[in-house]
């Protein structure tokens, strides 16, 4: 009996085998992630509360009635308030630790540009009404659904 050995079969099979492997993890992960929703942007608003002249910090009812006047009617679909912990450096080097206040807007990616305005008053009034230097903002596109 004579044995042959015929390399194109094993190589063919070795290279469906290696597709069908590198394939298959692909379809799969195509499946599993659906659809998150349309086009939105998220942006965070961080709000320190410490007062450059020494007197008490912005305290909660304090920011809660900022965000009751300038907030809401700005963005009355809805909001995230997070209580924070953060820290800066001052412009003499110190090191600046303070409670914060985190607030996070979604609204659709179309609105950017109109919401985004409304985001610069809100920065400003804050400033402006407990003496900040800033207000940090950042912006994420994302996908949401509601």
């Amino acid at each position: 009996m004579k044995w042959t050995s015929d390399t194109r079969g094993k190589a063919g099979g070795g290279v469906l085998i290696a597709l069908l492997g590198a394939g298959i993890p692909a379809l799969v992960g195509a499946a599993l992630h659906s659809h998150a929703g349309e086009p939105y942007r998220e942006t965070r608003l961080y709000f320190g509360a410490q007062r450059p002249d020494g007197r008490d910090p912005v305290a909660k009812q304090e920011f809660m009635r900022f965000l009751d006047r300038e907030i809401t009617p700005a963005f009355p679909e809805g909001l995230t308030l997070q209580d924070g912990y953060g820290q800066w450096r001052a412009g003499d080097g110190t090191i600046v630790r303070e409670t914060s206040y985190e607030v996070v807007l979604l609204y659709p990616e179309a609105e950017a540009d109109e919401r985004g305005a409304r985001v610069e008053r809100i920065r400003k009034a804050y400033e402006k009404q407990f003496q900040q230097d800033s207000v940090g903002r950042s912006d994420d596109k994302v996908e949401a659904e509601f």
